[in-house]
């Protein structure tokens, strides 16, 4: 008798316990379907934004380099695209792009790298140097472009320098060498930036690492190549992406430097979509912006791609 007394004692506990759990099971799955739809009211506004004002047109952008004009509606295939390619036009201004690009970008990286590198390190006037480098970012862009004007106007003060030490008068922003001007100040609007990228990155690497190797023997660059390169590995990826972003967007200081209508070297992707624009060529202008957002997602996978094998072990 105790002992059936005993089971049933048993049984009523694990019943009330399983009643109990059940019922705290569906509490918690009603707090956590309440919470989602609470997000989803809050995300919902973004996410309308985001479909009305980038995603619908970029398909209204597919449709428009698929069709013959805006107004007839025919469907030409890849035709536009075609068209487009063998552009005179188009290929000087790729060119352009892609050579500024590929100067312009591992300039800016490498040497906000460096310059990070620098500032970590006890130098005398820190402050002032990291003041110097930020500054551009507060100058606004119509002030910059009035500075390179004077700078590297025919008579200007770089031709008044060079002259000083026995060398000719160059028209900068009429001449091959007009891209040099265009890099300079492109790395000299966005070296603080990445330079401030590269330092909190810097700050972040483990202190611990870093002592275990000067206890090992381990050499400055050994560390820095071994260890912070290692964790700087996103960092780096971002900040290259962000630089290609921003190559892209030289336009806007060419533009004002020189105009619709620049010298040969300066004439970029921009240039021949906003002439383009004014155009009122529609299909191909929504061409040339297809095929630059395919490149652009091109160099950004592969980017992607290196820093996932190289810092793979970090993040895991």
């Amino acid at each position: 008798m105790e002992k059936l007394k005993t089971g049933e004692k048993l049984n009523r506990f694990l019943r009330k316990n399983a009643s109990s759990s059940c019922s705290n099971k569906s509490v918690i799955s009603k707090k956590i379907a309440a919470k989602k739809r609470i997000s989803w009211m809050f995300l919902v506004p973004s996410l309308l934004g985001v479909l009305l004002f980038f995603v619908l047109p970029f398909f209204v952008v597919i449709y428009y380099s698929l069709v013959n004009n805006p107004i007839q509606h025919e469907f030409v295939g890849f035709s536009n695209y075609v068209k487009v390619w063998n552009n005179g036009a188009y290929r000087l201004a790729s060119n352009n792009t892609f050579m500024f690009s590929i100067v312009s970008v591992p300039l800016a990286v490498v040497l906000s790298l460096f310059l990070a590198v620098v500032m970590e390190s006890r130098i005398f006037f820190k402050s002032h140097f990291r003041t110097f480098f930020l500054t551009p970012m507060m100058v606004p862009i119509a002030s910059i472009v009035l500075i390179w004007q004077v700078l590297f106007h025919y008579n200007g003060l770089v031709n008044d320098i060079m002259m000083q030490f026995g060398g000719g008068k160059i028209d900068w922003l009429k001449s091959d060498q007009a891209q040099i001007v265009i890099v300079v100040l492109f790395l000299w609007k966005n070296l603080g930036y990445n330079m401030i990228l590269f330092m909190a990155a810097l700050s972040s690497v483990p202190k611990d690492l870093i002592e275990v190797a000067r206890l090992e023997n381990a050499s400055d660059l050994q560390i820095f190549w071994m260890i912070k390169m290692r964790y700087l590995s996103s960092t780096i990826l971002f900040v290259a992406i962000m630089s290609v972003i921003n190559s892209f967007k030289v336009f806007r200081e060419i533009y004002l430097l020189t105009g619709d209508y620049p010298y040969d070297s300066l004439y970029m992707l921009q240039h021949f979509m906003n002439n383009t624009f004014a155009s009122l060529d529609y299909q191909k202008l929504s061409s040339a912006a297809i095929i630059m957002a395919i490149v652009i997602a091109a160099l950004v996978a592969v980017m992607m791609m290196v820093e996932n094998n190289y810092g793979k072990d970090i993040e895991g």
